[in-house]
């Protein structure tokens, strides 16, 4: 018998990611991420007021974290869509415009490469 493999999360966060989004969405009200992969602050993941960003057509959302979306650039999405990203935190300064900036604190972006048989999901699902 054939076994089916589940559908994986492209973007997922650990714990620490998750308790940050918890006490910025306390203070902020409902937020969203956006990942353009340019250069400077475009290469971290900006962490901004739910609405305030402008997505559009040359944006995926790529799922959310703790219901908060997650959009991803077009070209980069490209770029990584074989690739788990995985939503983290580490000490420093984040992204001039990034709402955890203050924090002392920034988003990062770690990753993982997807096994075939995900990949193959993915296709079938359409998401790649």
């Amino acid at each position: 018998m054939a076994t089916t493999t589940e559908i994986p999360l492209q973007v997922l966060a650990t714990n620490a990611a998750i308790e940050l989004i918890k006490a910025l969405k306390a203070k902020q009200g409902e937020l969203m991420f956006h990942q353009s992969g340019g250069c400077c602050d475009g290469s971290s993941p900006m962490c901004y007021p739910r609405g305030e960003f402008l997505v559009g057509d040359s944006d995926v959302l790529l799922g959310e974290v703790d219901e908060t979306p997650f959009y991803i650039s077009r070209p980069q999405f490209e770029y990584w869509k074989h690739t788990q990203l995985i939503l983290d935190v580490v000490p420093g300064r984040g992204g001039m415009f990034s709402l955890e900036g203050p924090e002392g604190v920034r988003f990062l972006i770690r990753s993982r490469v997807f096994r075939e048989e995900e990949i193959e999901a993915l296709r079938a699902a359409g998401r790649i």
